[in-house]
């Protein structure tokens, strides 16, 4: 190396390369974008190689580069991890917290997080509400503290917990042909009917899928929807039937514009995780908010 590398330096390629895009890094650390390019060609010259490229219009990083960004992501985590613990050494209970949610998930999750941000107040905590496959990209790039999902990413380490029973039940509006039996349905007479399904990528889907499957039963999709409300709202029409975590329904099956079908093998049963990157070092206060939704999920284990 020609010259030393500055924290800066890093700070600054960490975000650049996080965004792929010079002017989006600028924007976010309030320079300019000559400014963030001069950054990245001093780091460049410190490590003697080459850490971006540009093919077409996109850019991409280096083996280098993605080297020398993993490095990035280290110091700047152990940084903040050394700030909070500093903090709390000096009794103060401050921080940010990054915590990503599945869509059904945030029916209790936010709900958990009011809880906590009343206890500690002055905790900023970032919240952002996506599909399984945002969630397991958020894990693999380690972009957010914790997430809360259904089952965990087989395909990359995590440290995961299981906080709650999520039963997947089987509903339909009060005007469906099934809504008026009296005895218990069997499988077999969901055969062919018309269903509502969230999107491919979707926690849900693969659990209603693996579990049709599983009973050599076919699943007649007839409409795809990115969003349990939209399905909730389709089964209220009387669309299809919908399946849906019951935790989500309560609101629903007050006022009876939806009816839970009695149907046997149903609820399929799964479970709500708190997932951590394996080997991700939670600060302090990230630790104290995932002891704390493992300790009052249980309130809502009632179903």
């Amino acid at each position: 190396m020609s010259q030393l590398a500055t924290f800066r330096q890093f700070q600054v390629f960490e975000a650049v390369a996080r965004h792929r895009n010079f002017t989006k890094a600028a924007k976010e650390l309030h320079l300019s974008q000559p400014a963030v390019s001069i950054q990245v060609k001093q780091l460049e010259s410190a490590m003697g190689l080459p850490l971006t490229e540009t093919i077409g219009k996109k850019m991409h990083l280096t083996e280098a580069g993605k080297v020398v960004f993993a490095c990035s992501q280290s110091i700047q985590q152990t940084l903040d991890n050394t700030l909070e613990m500093i903090h709390g050494m000096q009794g103060l209970q401050k921080g940010k917290i990054n915590i990503a949610v599945a869509t059904t998930a945030s029916y209790f999750a936010i709900d958990l997080l009011s809880q906590f941000a009343a206890i500690y107040p002055e905790v900023e905590i970032s919240l952002d509400v996506s599909n399984r496959k945002a969630l397991v990209e958020q894990l693999e790039q380690n972009v957010c503290d914790m997430v809360v999902m259904g089952e965990p990413p087989s395909d990359i380490p995590t440290d995961s917990r299981a906080i709650m029973d999520n039963p997947l039940v089987l509903v339909a509006s009060p005007k469906h042909p099934l809504a008026k039996h009296e005895k218990r349905i069997q499988l077999a007479e969901l055969a062919n009917l018309p269903f509502l399904v969230r999107e491919v990528g979707s926690g849900t889907r693969a659990a209603v899928e693996r579990f049709f499957a599983q009973h050599g039963l076919p699943l007649n999709i007839c409409m795809e929807m990115t969003s349990n409300e939209t399905i909730k709202r389709a089964a209220m029409a009387n669309m299809g039937l919908g399946i849906a975590s019951k935790h989500t329904l309560d609101l629903e099956l007050q006022t009876q514009s939806l009816v839970m079908l009695d149907v046997e093998q149903f609820p399929i049963m799964r479970n709500w995780y708190v997932v951590v990157s394996h080997g991700k070092k939670l600060s302090p206060i990230a630790m104290r908010l995932k002891d704390f939704i493992v300790d009052k999920a249980t309130h809502y284990a009632s179903v």
